[in-house]
């Protein structure tokens, strides 16, 4: 009797199309199945190099995106009060018509008029470059609400950053430690990575208050008291300077351990000592001179005194080895045992140094010096918002680099990895921009790294340039601009006024937003003759969000599955540590609604404002649309938005002119283009020659960039000067003593700012977004709100069995600053002393095409309602990391006490009114 035959790969489509996912910032490769034209399946490229094939809930649920009741369907201007939902509807030829009405006079007048952020979106060296033709001082993304802490502190200090700079040596690594890991950030490729490790035998180890995802699934878990990772960090380099287990090879050939602190009183005291000819140097120690950092064949002489001059390395270990950082007094303050830091320490130096190994790969230093191996130390780390959004975050994320720096961990076999076109020294990066000019655009970037006070964006008169006040005294090197303030700032005036908000895919009515009741009041504030504070609102998103009814013009944003996008090595690429990459998006469908992709209609909009680089000489426009723009933009010679299949032959990788089926070859390749590193030249990157010189060739840097990694931050110290009254520009003084203690240029630890005011708040109270959503999107996604369709307030046994709560249970929970009353639910795997929730879950009836008795809108909650924006006392200073200026909203503290059932969560705003056009059809 035969066998049925049975199809066990049936066919779900007729078509399939490759390109990028954008359900988060992984940008994994997709294919995308259509049927009759209809997106009908998503899976995983198995060619792509991010994903191979692996694809998580929120990449294959892309489908129900497309098809979201909520999507936008053609532009809105609006006809009642902001925040009534009365809109028109009205013809793009209108909406373009009235925001040029608008933005024009403001770039005749007064640029600075205008503040253009951004949300989570993928093409900020795009929207940036638009800010900086139209000549705003006032843009920024994201990071300064997100993660600005993780970015800068590794950029000052080994030139690269966790995320999206680098990765683990998954193939070498036996020890992985992860640092208060987000998990909607790095999804496939954490998992696909662990699960190497685990399949080695390696250990994994998870730092975090909470334990969730990767945690969970971490050999050991260390429920740390949230905003003491920064003490624990320098208690173990304590444990590890005290047994002698450390680099010292590593530490005095690829870092500035080995020169001189400037030790002569006055405003050079704490710089790094230089020479006649301006450079720093190094004691040799085959001579006892001096010699340069860089000389060939210079043995650097971490132990050398100079004139009085003691070298970074003897600061370091100074500071370090004092009683203050032994695990003994500084346990109670971290919720763990003394002993267990210890053991922490101990395995970190046991692994590093007792597991080491050589890889036999020949390569030649930037010194000249040759070396017949590669040092392995199988140490890495990881580590993302969880320490990143604190007040002293940026401090913790240096203290994080110094850790892997002395283990000699960073770019070397087994460590961290960096990804091109990182590693790049701050020098490599630019200085920010923002002086406007009546009808120019600004002379260079928005956002860059601060080198002392002389870059800072301040007036003559010493106020601000930008409304966020960003690149002041008051967040010196807010690499990222700070988005949360936007709002706040523009509302009172602080430092002025100005004319039009423009946002884009930035929910700041909502989750994207401290502080968010006060928000929602402040964009509807009138003033005393009636007109709006904020006057102009323009606002970009592909569906109807809680921000969409507090605009005044809605320009409706196409899905990522109908549009061109570009993830460029000039922004956010898709590499990895053996090659650099990037990659694109292109409509796999057509829109069925009057919508544009934002990027397009920005082109647009600077073509109709005449902007520089955006029209010909004619004044014609000069981009057809963003893919026009993305294969003929030019951003200096040779060098565009994509690297791959470059040059009219598209034969060119890197460097070469315009090729007119850029787009075409990108599609038959899958969506993506890699360039791989050469052989010889994977590993010890800042250093390597080779590396180096394949930097120069693909377009990374024009010319060689070798450095030290900065254990002794130069820039920093140039701010505590100032703060100690040395120097033509000088701080407000009710500054000088936070950037005396923030701004030290060693690695320090502090207390989260605010506790004086938060001692009769005894709880610690943070949020997640769960791996399962990412953007706002997310949350109404239909397949996404099956798994997280609504959030509880996690509570740890203590504080459940000793406020008595019971399943079912509400609580009220209350900060400095407001209270909520939200559904509880108990948590054993928690830090004490901690109570957290997923983020943006909880939605605002009304929005997001939701039901009004949707769990997200009645039991769904926000705790951005308990946060303040700026911290207690005069002076308006935001509550930010006083380096960064990013946001602090997991030091807050609140307590919490039982209410008993309930059946919603407060408070309970009105309902939304949905997004109806009235008025017209759509044209």
């Amino acid at each position: 009797m035969g066998q049925p035959k049975v199809e066990t790969s049936p066919k779900v489509s007729d078509e399939v199309r490759k390109t990028t996912c954008y359900m988060c910032a992984c940008r994994c490769g997709i294919n995308v199945h259509l049927t009759s034209g209809k997106v009908t399946y998503i899976e995983g490229n198995r060619d792509h190099p991010v994903n191979k094939g692996v694809l998580c809930a929120k990449g294959a649920s892309g489908i129900m995106q497309v098809t979201a009741p909520s999507r936008l369907r053609a532009p809105l201007r609006r006809v009642g009060p902001r925040g009534s939902g009365a809109f028109e509807e009205i013809t793009w030829e209108e909406a373009l018509e009235t925001a040029v009405s608008w933005l024009k006079p403001l770039r005749e007048e007064a640029p600075e008029k205008l503040a253009f952020f951004t949300g989570r979106d993928q093409s900020q060296s795009f929207t940036g470059w638009w800010a900086q033709q139209f000549g705003t001082p006032n843009y920024a993304a994201h990071g300064g609400f997100c993660s600005v802490n993780m970015a800068a502190a590794g950029i000052y200090t080994i030139g690269g950053a966790f995320w999206e700079f680098g990765q683990p040596d998954w193939a070498h690594s036996k020890l992985f430690v992860l640092f208060g890991v987000a998990e909607d950030h790095d999804s496939n490729p954490i998992k696909i990575g662990i699960g190497k490790l685990k399949a080695r035998g390696a250990k994994v180890i998870g730092v975090n208050p909470v334990r969730t995802g990767y945690n969970a699934v971490a050999d050991e878990w260390l429920g740390i008291t949230p905003g003491t990772d920064g003490l624990l960090i320098l208690s173990l380099i304590h444990c590890l300077l005290e047994a002698g287990k450390i680099d010292l090879d590593y530490l005095a050939r690829w870092t500035n351990a080995p020169l001189l602190v400037n030790a002569t009183e006055g405003p050079e005291k704490g710089l790094i000592l230089k020479n006649a000819e301006s450079q720093p140097f190094v004691i040799d120690r085959r001579t006892g001179m001096p010699a340069p950092w860089d000389g060939a064949g210079v043995q650097p002489d971490l132990g050398a005194v100079w004139q009085g001059h003691r070298t970074v390395f003897q600061h370091m270990a100074e500071r370090y080895l004092s009683a203050e950082y032994a695990p003994e007094a500084v346990a109670d303050r971290c919720g763990l045992p003394a002993a267990r830091i210890r053991a922490l320490a101990a395995e970190l130096a046991r692994t590093a140094f007792d597991e080491a190994f050589e890889l036999p790969v020949e390569w030649t230093d930037f010194r000249g010096d040759r070396h017949s191996s590669m040092t392995g130390r199988p140490v890495s780390f990881h580590a993302m918002r969880g320490i990143s959004a604190h007040s002293n975050g940026f401090q913790t994320a240096r203290a994080l680099h110094l850790l892997q720096i002395l283990l000699g961990t960073v770019e070397a076999p087994g460590g961290y990895r960096l990804k091109p076109p990182y590693p790049k020294p701050v020098e490599a990066h630019p200085t920010p921009h923002f002086v406007a000019a009546s009808g120019k655009p600004l002379s260079g970037p928005h956002l860059g790294y601060v080198r002392g006070p002389e870059n800072l964006a301040l007036k003559e008169d010493g106020t601000p340039w930008r409304i966020d006040k960003g690149f002041t005294w008051e967040n010196p090197f807010s690499a990222h601009g700070l988005m949360h303030m936007v709002i706040p700032n523009a509302h009172a005036g602080d430092p002025y006024r100005i004319d039009t908000l423009f946002l884009y895919m930035a929910n700041m009515s909502w989750n994207s937003s401290m502080n968010s009741a006060r928000v929602m009041e402040m964009l509807t504030d009138r003033d005393d003759k009636g007109d709006y504070v904020i006057p102009r609102i323009i606002y970009s998103d592909a569906y109807a969000s809680e921000m969409v009814a507090y605009a005044d013009l809605i320009l409706p944003d196409t899905t990522y599955l109908e549009r061109h996008d570009c993830i460029s090595l000039l922004d956010r690429p898709i590499s990895e540590p053996d090659a650099a990459g990037d990659a694109i998006r292109w409509p796999v469908v057509q829109p069925d609604r009057d919508v544009r992709g934002f990027q397009s209609v920005l082109l647009d909009l600077g073509a109709r404002l005449g902007l520089p680089g955006m029209v010909k000489e004619d004044g014609s426009p000069k981009f057809r649309d963003y893919a026009d723009y993305i294969v003929n933009h030019i951003r200096r010679p040779g060098v565009g938005p994509l690297i791959g299949f470059r040059g009219e032959a598209g034969d060119k990788e890197g460097r070469g002119d315009a090729n007119p089926d850029q787009l075409a070859r990108y599609i038959e390749n899958g969506g993506f283009y890699q360039a791989h590193v050469p052989d010889g030249a994977q590993y010890y990157k800042p250093w390597n020659r080779a590396y180096q010189d394949w930097a120069v060739a693909t377009s990374f840097y024009e010319t060689p960039q070798p450095y030290l990694f900065s254990i002794w931050s130069e820039p920093m110290r140039k701010f505590q000067l100032a703060a100690e009254g040395h120097g033509f520009l000088q701080p407000p003084d009710h500054l000088r003593d936070r950037l005396q203690v923030a701004m030290d240029p060693l690695p320090v630890w502090y207390p989260p700012f605010g506790e004086e005011a938060a001692s009769g708040f005894p709880v610690h109270a943070i949020t997640q977004r769960p791996m399962a959503m990412y953007h706002s999107w997310g949350s109404q996604n239909a397949w996404l709100r099956q798994i997280h369709g609504k959030n509880y307030l996690y509570l740890p046994t203590k504080i459940w069995e000793a406020e008595g709560f019971a399943e079912g249970d509400y609580a009220r929970v209350t900060s400095p600053t407001g209270q909520i009353v939200v559904p509880v639910a108990h948590m054993a795997a928690l830090n004490p002393d901690t109570v957290w929730t997923w983020n943006a879950i909880g939605k605002r009836r009304g929005a997001w095409a939701l039901d009004e008795g949707a769990p997200e809108a009645n039991q769904g909650f926000l705790l951005n309602h308990l946060i303040s924006e700026v911290l207690p006392g005069e002076g308006r200073l935001s509550n930010s990391d006083p380096v960064t200026g990013q946001a602090a909203w997991f030091d807050l503290r609140v307590r919490v006490e039982r209410v008993g059932p309930k059946d919603h969560a407060e408070p309970a705003f009105d309902v939304l009114p949905r997004v109806v056009p009235k008025g017209r059809a759509r044209a």
